[in-house]
């Protein structure tokens, strides 16, 4: 499965001089855990909500901007990379969201844990493929010799 089938296509975004305390405000109200911060067209970091200071972090956003406190190396991928690549990325880094741009650095879109989740929530509705049947005797291995027990 591709990135681009799973990806959220709907990015906020927000500028890096915008002031930190806004941008949680902006989360808090749109109810998500992620921003990625632009500059123009280039993904320049990410903002999470444990950068931003969580709900008790109101000292911490308190007179500073979101360049102060974002995430400054974002990691991409693009949207033909795989789900598997996106989540031994995410888990080996231990980071909650991957933005994914196309080949000229656009951002198109944003893959996170919770995107990942729903893959597999969705995993456990298909159907199961029936076991083989268990074969209970053995069979002859040369046309002289007879079988004998259970295998």
């Amino acid at each position: 499965m591709r990135l681009n089938e799973v990806m959220t296509a709907g990015v906020q975004t927000v500028a890096p001089t915008m002031a930190a305390a806004d941008a949680w405000e902006l989360m808090r109200r749109k109810r998500i855990h992620h921003v990625v911060v632009t500059h123009g067209a280039d993904v320049v970091g990410i903002l999470s909500d444990r950068d931003a200071g969580g709900r008790a972090g109101a000292t911490v956003r308190a007179g500073r901007m979101v360049a102060e406190l974002m995430t400054s190396h974002a990691v991409t991928l693009a949207p033909t990379d795989t789900v598997r690549k996106a989540a031994n990325l995410m888990r080996g880094r231990t980071i909650g969201c991957l933005p994914i741009t196309d080949t000229r650095g656009r951002l198109v879109g944003i893959v996170t844990v919770s995107d990942l989740l729903e893959i597999l929530g969705r995993g456990v509705d298909r159907t199961v493929q029936p076991e083989r049947p268990i074969a209970t005797h053995r069979g002859p291995h040369r046309k002289r010799h007879r079988a004998y027990g259970v295998w």
